[in-house]
């Protein structure tokens, strides 16, 4: 990648992990507690079935570094998430930056897609919800960053605490906007989370995820992170992603920051 991509992606990501802490300073104004605590989804690729505090605006975002061969990807995924009550939610994210290197030359940078997720909570106990999303990705990106056509999700969700583990399990499926001919235009997705304690303040996730389209190679990865919370309000996570399949990349080293913006009623 050219000197001055990399200075300035590693410049984006200083301006907004300044202003990820200026609002976490802004906010924390009491103790933290169970009540006013973050949900966060990252960094897994699967999504918890519960929806964060009623009214409370969170942030989640990170940056991400993929290769494959000579190929390089580099880019800051965020993600806004919204509860209207303990049932109902919205999320919305994409990539504030996406820097391709192809390997051979060709370079390409710019604003990503965008996606907007329905949220449906079902709490059955204290260890055990269900949830379904409802998505739609915007094609915001230009192209070769993105396909330039909408695509659109269904995601069951099964959350379940089992002693100190607590899993999430995905199942979804993608009606994709642009297609290869002889490929089909959906893809399915099943992905498998889990995350447990290691000590005081300290978590470790991992996670197996893959994904089937006819007419295609299978895609797979294996993902183990660390996360590191010094208070309920902020969580911290860094980690790698392994490439299952010849269609995967090969490796993607990632960290992320999850923090709440306001609470809004």
């Amino acid at each position: 990648m050219q000197k001055h991509n990399r200075f300035s992606l590693a410049l984006l990501t200083g301006l907004i992990l300044q202003a990820a802490f200026t609002c976490t300073t802004a906010y924390a104004d009491d103790t933290a507690t169970v009540d006013n605590a973050i949900t966060p989804y990252r960094p897994s690729v699967s999504n918890s079935a519960q929806l964060p505090l009623e009214g409370q605006l969170e942030l989640e975002m990170g940056i991400a570094s993929a290769r494959t061969d000579a190929a390089r990807n580099q880019s800051l995924p965020y993600l806004f998430k919204l509860a209207f009550s303990k049932e109902w939610g919205v999320l919305l994210g994409g990539s504030a930056r996406v820097i391709n290197d192809d390997g051979a030359g060709q370079r390409d940078q710019g604003f990503g897609d965008t996606s907007l997720i329905i949220k449906r909570a079902f709490i059955i106990s204290d260890e055990t919800a269900l949830g379904l999303e409802f998505g739609n990705k915007f094609p915001t990106a230009g192209q070769p960053l993105g396909s330039g056509k909408s695509d659109w999700t269904i995601n069951g969700i099964v959350s379940q605490d089992l002693g100190q583990i607590h899993v999430d399990v995905n199942l979804n499926a993608t009606h994709l906007g642009a297609a290869d001919a002889g490929t089909s235009h959906w893809q399915n997705g099943l992905s498998s989370a889990f995350s447990t304690a290691l000590a005081d303040k300290w978590n470790m996730t991992a996670e197996w995820a893959g994904w089937r389209q006819a007419g295609t190679k299978n895609q797979g990865q294996v993902l183990v992170a660390l996360t590191y919370s010094p208070n309920k309000r902020m969580t911290l996570d860094a980690g790698m992603i392994k490439g299952l399949t010849s269609a995967s990349p090969d490796r993607t080293l990632f960290a992320g920051i999850v923090i709440p913006v306001a609470k809004l009623w």
